[in-house]
């Protein structure tokens, strides 16, 4: 009963981070999973993807009613990052957690500072389709070797690379989130069958109501606030995945 209680627990807490922030949802399931949910890290992986991809949808649903998707920048940028996130994927097969944990610390933490400098964008419509397309490729490679679904990338190259304004680069990436998590689950058919489905099936519930509490919580709070809370989950995460790998 207290793993169940655990899981929708941190189901409602990803569920609100996809939601109000459009990321941070793998970010925050994968450590959950393994260090609350006593998941093996390569089964953590693939249950969070799972997760992600179902909560990711309905947050989509919840900002596409709203108009806050940008569906062509967002198709372009998902669809750039589809065959990069495949061939990362292999190399990062061969390389140690350590390794696969530091990196995935560092780019969290640099994508944060990224989100606190002040940046200056410009109108969605003048964003040229090549500078879309290059960015997205570089989030798919990245996507693909730490086997998450990169929202937490996604929106920072969004707002600050892409020029979208916050609340549209939530929505946006979001679609971005659920084309790279799919890609991801596809290269992994053949490691679902040992996954403990009693609990994601509660966990994925837990999300998915977050995800709608968590998209009425973006329209009560300024975009630059919005920024500064998704900086410091991202910090906060990169902080306690490097101090697990020193010690």
């Amino acid at each position: 009963m207290t793993v169940l209680v655990l899981a929708l627990i941190a189901g409602a807490v990803i569920g609100l981070a996809l939601g109000a922030l459009g990321g941070g949802g793998s970010v925050l399931a994968v450590p959950a999973l393994i260090y609350l949910l006593g998941f093996t890290p390569a089964a953590a992986t693939t249950a969070s993807l799972i997760i992600v991809t179902a909560t990711s949808v309905t947050a989509l649903y919840a900002h596409t009613r709203d108009g806050n998707v940008a569906w062509k920048t967002g198709a372009l940028f998902a669809a750039a990052g589809i065959v990069p996130a495949f061939l990362a994927g292999a190399v990062a097969g061969s390389l140690p957690e350590a390794v696969l944990t530091s990196a995935f610390a560092v780019i969290a933490a640099l994508a944060a500072l990224r989100m606190l400098r002040p940046s200056a964008s410009e109108p969605p419509d003048r964003i040229r389709p090549g500078k879309a397309a290059g960015a997205g490729a570089g989030l798919g490679a990245v996507t693909g070797f730490l086997g998450v679904g990169g929202g937490f990338l996604a929106v920072p190259a969004l707002v600050s690379v892409l020029g979208l304004a916050m609340r549209r680069a939530v929505g946006t990436s979001l679609l971005v989130i659920t084309v790279n998590s799919l890609a991801a689950l596809a290269a992994r058919t053949g490691t679902t069958g040992g996954l403990h489905w009693e609990i994601i099936g509660p966990f994925t519930g837990a999300a998915i109501l977050g995800a709608w509490d968590g998209k009425r919580l973006a329209t009560k709070i300024s975009g630059t606030t919005l920024q500064k809370i998704f900086a410091g989950v991202l910090l906060a995460v990169a902080a306690f995945m490097l101090v697990d790998v020193i010690v």
